[in-house]
Order: structure tokens, then sequence, then C-alpha cells
């Protein structure tokens, strides 16, 4: 699970801002919200609210960059790194970019942080906070020589061909981590924080992403039956989910594309069958009795989009993971929004769901939210993201009995829009 995370110098963030999911001391809907877990009492949702353009998008995006620059390092140390500093400022364009984050895995409490710029990974490290704060590895890079140099922790038993094996692969633009991938050296910290970023912490979810729940449930990786059933208690009448499956020949130049962009053995696999396998899909609606199969592409964007959110509701209940959601409300509608977090906060263990949304409804139901789980994005005047929460605010401004929703709504809190007045003047 994460414990906090922290960015600085990215995108339209400046100064170093976090996003925590460590509890505070309330117990407001405790049960359903919050987890203990080695000693921490760690949340299971975080709701980021703000304005358009304030940098809700940002925090999620750091996020998954940190994800891809650990699971897929650059190939040739000549490639740029591709992400863009703080840049309505004279000095951060040439100033580092940092990230920091704290997560548990199989029971051990990690810290890791990189330092980079476009160029080259310019210092990381990782430890272990379970008990004592631990060094793990540490990791500076010459910028002039373009050459990396790791230390290990006093605990960390390592031989002379485990440390050369991991410095060859380790590109000065590559994260340790990332070295660490392609070698098939035993390194148990490693493997655990590796990992987690490939099987807890999911890649970001936007409204363009292709929710591909069918190929799941067509590989029984996610139960049709229970996917209906999520569908049926969202008041879609849906009696069943179709996949048709068939063989057609290859189209024209299929195979010299693919030569350009896998492997050849799998392509050498596609030239023996001189086929290609399609999947379709269908929803089965009953209505008066009557079953009526509608192609998927025919359903509405919101039925389309909570049959992507079902699949994964299964994922967050039956495993363990992080799914960063970009706009969750998009296509749905304000109860069905509240549906599904509900269905995810009450069914789920130790999984966690990072999500912008613009949604404010919810804040008007003190019986849906806790104050540490809604976080909240304002521009300062140097146009770079604040980031912080209603639980940072003291009591003179939100008590036990303050209606949040009314609050945020007439700009109390931050995070909405400076808007000017109705009237365009066509003569500019």
């Amino acid at each position: 699970m994460i414990v906090n995370f922290s960015i600085q110098n990215f995108g339209s963030i400046k100064d170093q801002q976090t996003l925590s999911f460590e509890a505070d001391k309330s117990t407001h809907l405790e049960d359903y919200y919050v987890i203990q877990v080695n000693g921490l009492r760690l949340l299971k949702l975080g709701l980021i609210y703000g304005a358009n353009a304030s940098g809700k998008t940002t925090i999620l995006n750091a996020l998954d960059f940190l994800r891809r620059l650990v699971l897929k390092p650059e190939s040739q140390k000549t490639e740029l790194l591709k992400f863009e500093p703080f840049l309505f400022d004279r000095d951060t364009p040439g100033q580092n970019t940092i990230f920091s984050i704290e997560f548990i895995q199989n029971e051990t409490h990690y810290y890791y942080e990189v330092e980079l710029n476009k160029k080259a990974i310019v210092s990381e490290e990782l430890k272990n906070y379970t008990h004592k704060k631990a060094t793990i590895f540490r990791r500076t890079t010459d910028l002039d020589k373009q050459f990396t140099k790791i230390t290990f922790g006093n605990k960390i038993k390592t031989d002379e061909v485990f440390e050369k094996t991991l410095a060859s692969n380790t590109l000065w633009n590559n994260t340790l981590l990332g070295g660490f991938l392609k070698t098939n050296i035993e390194f148990k910290e490693l493997k655990d924080v590796t990992d987690w970023f490939k099987n807890y912490l999911s890649p970001l979810i936007t409204i363009q992403t292709e929710l591909d729940v069918t190929s799941l449930i067509d590989k029984s990786e996610i139960k049709k039956g229970v996917v209906l059933d999520i569908l049926r208690k969202a008041d879609f009448h849906i009696s069943n989910i179709l996949i048709e499956k068939k063989e057609e020949d290859l189209p024209d130049g299929l195979i010299e594309f693919l030569e350009k962009q896998i492997p050849k053995n799998g392509v050498e696999e596609f030239k023996k069958k001189g086929k290609i396998e399609t999947m379709n899909l269908a929803i089965e609606h009953e209505v008066n009795n009557e079953k009526y199969r509608l192609p998927f592409e025919e359903e509405s964007q919101g039925t389309q989009r909570y049959y992507g959110f079902a699949g994964f509701l299964y994922l967050l209940i039956k495993n363990s993971t992080a799914f960063p959601i970009d706009e969750l409300e998009s296509s749905l509608h304000p109860d069905l929004f509240v549906h599904f977090l509900l269905s995810f906060l009450v069914n789920s263990k130790k999984s966690q769901i990072i999500a912008t949304t613009h949604h404010r409804e919810i804040l008007n139901n003190k019986d849906l939210f806790r104050n540490d789980a809604i976080w909240i994005t304002d521009k300062s005047e140097d146009s770079s993201t604040k980031l912080y929460s209603l639980a940072d605010f003291d009591t003179s401004v939100i008590r036990d009995t303050s209606n949040i929703y009314n609050a945020y709504k007439i700009g109390k809190l931050g995070g909405v829009p400076n808007l000017g007045d109705y009237y365009i003047d066509m003569e500019e």
C-alpha cells in the first residue's frame, strides 16, 4: 500500500507537494476507509479536487511517470527522459526533479527516492523503514563521466560479480531498479520493490484508456458472473455478457508491419496460421421477458465505462492493487459514482484508489467521506500547484458540523476557478 508520495519540480509542481494516505486520529468511517498495516493506519481512498489546470492530473502523471521510470528503462544512454520540470520560473528548468514514495510490500515499509534531470538519474536511494531506518542502497551519478556509483547498506550482503553486473546494467539514465530488471541476479529487496511497482501500482487510467476487461474475462482472470452482478446492482438491465471469437484471414501487409513491431518468433506464428483471432463483445438485455443482443460499441458511454469499472472493481476486491484514475466521474451518473466508491470501500481489503474528480456533491454528505481522504489542488501566484487536504484546515475554517460542500462551492477552501463575468466583447 502507498503511505505517501512526494513530488518536486515536475509539470505544474514547483515546490515539494505530498499526497499522504496516513489516516489522522479521526475514527469517522474507520471500518471502511482505514487499514492497519505495519503499525500504520492507511487510507484506501484519496480524491483530488481542484479547478481545471490546477494540477490535479499532474499528481497522477507524476506517479505514472515514476512507475514507467522504474519498469521501462531507456535502452540507450543518449535517450532523454520524457518529462518537463516547472517552466514558469527562471531557475527551475535547470534544477533537478525529485520523487519520493513510501509504501508497504510484503510487510516491509520501504522508502524510495530518485533525483533526476532530462539526461540522467542524478541520485537514487532505497531504505527499509520497518524497524529502524536502514539503507539498502544509494546510487549517485558522475554527470561528467556518465558513470554510476552504487553503495549498499551495512546489512546488505553482496559480492563483486553481483555489484559489477548491476552497475553495468544501470545506464546513467536508468534507475538502479530498472537496471536490476535487466539482470537475472537475485536480490530480495530489489525484487520486492520492482514487484510492487509492477503488480501493486497500476498504470494511470484516463478517459481515453481502453478498459480491456473483455480479454481478462476470456482468460478467466476476471469472473464474468461477478461483473454481471456488479452491473445489475448498478441498475444496468444486463442479463449476459457475450464474447464471440473467430479467426479471420490476415489483412495484406500485416506481416510486414508486425515484423517491425514484435519479435521474429512471434511473427512466425502468424505466418504459420495465416489467420488472426478477433474478439467481439455484445451485451444481452432482458426486457419484458425477452432477450435482446446489442453490440458493445452501441451501448452508451456510461454503460461502456462502468462495464470497465466493474471489471476493475473485481480486481480491486480480489487483489491488492492501487488504481490511479483521472476524472473518475466521467460518463457516470452522480449516484452511480457514489455507488462505485461505496462498493469499493465496503468490499476491498488492501487496495487503494487515487482519483481526480469534479464531483463535489459527495461533499454534501459527511457519512460518505473523511476529511483526510479529500485533497485539493490550487494555483499559487507563480502558477505552481499547491496540494492540501481538508484535514489541514484548522477548526476555525472547518468544524465537524461544517457543510463542506458549501464551503468548497463558494471558494472558502480554494480549488475553484476564479471566473469573470458572462459578457463577451466581440470587438476585441
